[in-house]
């Protein structure tokens, strides 16, 4: 399973009013099979430090390493198959309202061309992971906050990646459920999975007492392995 690697990564953007530089001198390893809590306030970085290390964005200055890859080098086309090694879960959750839970779940593992009898095998696996086996008929629409999040999170691990970036994935759940999504992520650590997670809620980073990267204006300002969250 490949390390993650910044090397004197700076990332701009162009706007109207100029350019705006979101992370600059960002220096990092991450090797595989840690859990890392990515903290800041809002506007500090986090996001786009996710980003780049899926290859959505591209670093302005700088080298991020999946392994012994660049993802500069790799070409656009190619892309699609490089993010195949990486889940991603997001605040709003990004599911099909038009499919079914099984359905949502089942489309990531038909994206990457698995069979029908994988889909029919894997899929109720994966709900009962999550504890949604009883959902797997329902539409987004009808499930609860913490249900869509872990819809999400199933689709995310579906199909078994090096590493799972999650970005603020409780932010609009409330304490329990919250908890019970942050219970699945350490699971899925614990199986291997490198989870990288982004995030401002501050009882969970001090509680679950995992590696801690703080960001505060583009810059790492904190780097403990078993930090708090100190902004």
């Amino acid at each position: 399973m490949p390390s993650i690697v910044f090397k004197k990564v700076e990332k701009s953007y162009e706007g109207k009013l100029g350019s705006f530089t979101a992370l600059k001198d960002i220096n990092l390893v991450i090797q595989p099979g840690e859990f890392v809590c990515v903290v800041g306030r809002s506007g500090a970085g986090k996001t786009t430090l996710t980003r780049l290390i899926y290859a959505k964005e591209m670093p302005t200055e700088g080298v991020v390493y999946f392994g012994n890859r660049k993802t500069t080098d790799i070409k656009r086309k190619l892309l699609p198959f490089f993010r195949r090694n990486f889940g991603t879960v997001f605040q709003d959750f990004k599911l099909l309202p038009q499919k079914t839970v099984f359905e949502n779940i089942a489309y990531a593992m038909e994206l990457v061309g698995r069979k029908t009898e994988n889909i029919e095998n894997e899929v109720p696996k994966i709900l009962a992971v999550v504890g949604l086996e009883s959902k797997k008929d329902k539409y987004p629409r009808q499930l609860s906050g913490g249900e869509k999040q872990k819809v999400s999170l199933a689709r995310a691990i579906i199909n078994n990646p090096d590493v799972l970036v999650v970005d603020e994935p409780t932010g609009n759940l409330d304490p329990a459920t919250s908890w019970d999504i942050i219970k699945l992520l350490l699971k899925i650590n614990q199986l291997g999975t490198t989870v990288i997670l982004a995030t401002h809620d501050k009882a969970i980073v001090d509680n679950i007492d995992k590696r801690v990267i703080t960001i505060s204006q583009g810059k790492i300002v904190s780097d403990k392995n078993h930090g708090k969250y100190t902004i």
